[in-house]
């Protein structure tokens, strides 16, 4: 599942503002159906897309702990450009336990020429889940 989107308005003149770009929400292929090119298919088809309307990048989430996943973006040519502390808890009911940080990874398109929207080492650009949107 993917979408084009920015964010409101209204944060524009904050730095975590994103500016129109392609995002993939969800992407899951069935084991069966895995090293076949679907997620690669999926993911070039949603940057084309993102092309055609003139979108910065395309964006995903991914688990720190998700190497396959990190490997096959990489090679597609996303980069992480930042960390997101404990984005994903896998008990919400339980304060007591911290969550796993999130890469959020990126590729830019066409019209970011200048590179702007990645960054080297964005592993070490810590951000809290409540400054993504």
């Amino acid at each position: 599942m993917g979408k084009l989107e920015s964010s409101p308005t209204y944060a524009q003149f904050s730095p975590h503002y994103l500016p129109f770009h392609a995002h993939i929400t969800a992407l899951t292929v069935a084991p069966h159906a895995r090293r076949l090119g679907l997620a690669r298919t999926l993911s070039q088809t949603l940057a084309r897309s993102g092309d055609e309307y003139d979108a910065w990048f395309v964006d995903l989430f991914v688990r720190k702990s998700n190497k396959i996943a990190q490997k096959l973006y990489e090679g597609m040519g996303y980069s992480v450009f930042r960390r997101v502390v404990d984005y994903y808890s896998d008990d919400p009911t339980d304060r007591t336990k911290t969550g796993e940080d999130a890469y959020d990874m990126r590729k830019p398109l066409k019209r970011d020429v200048e590179r702007k929207h990645v960054r080297v080492d964005g592993e070490s650009f810590a951000v809290d889940p409540q400054d993504v949107w």
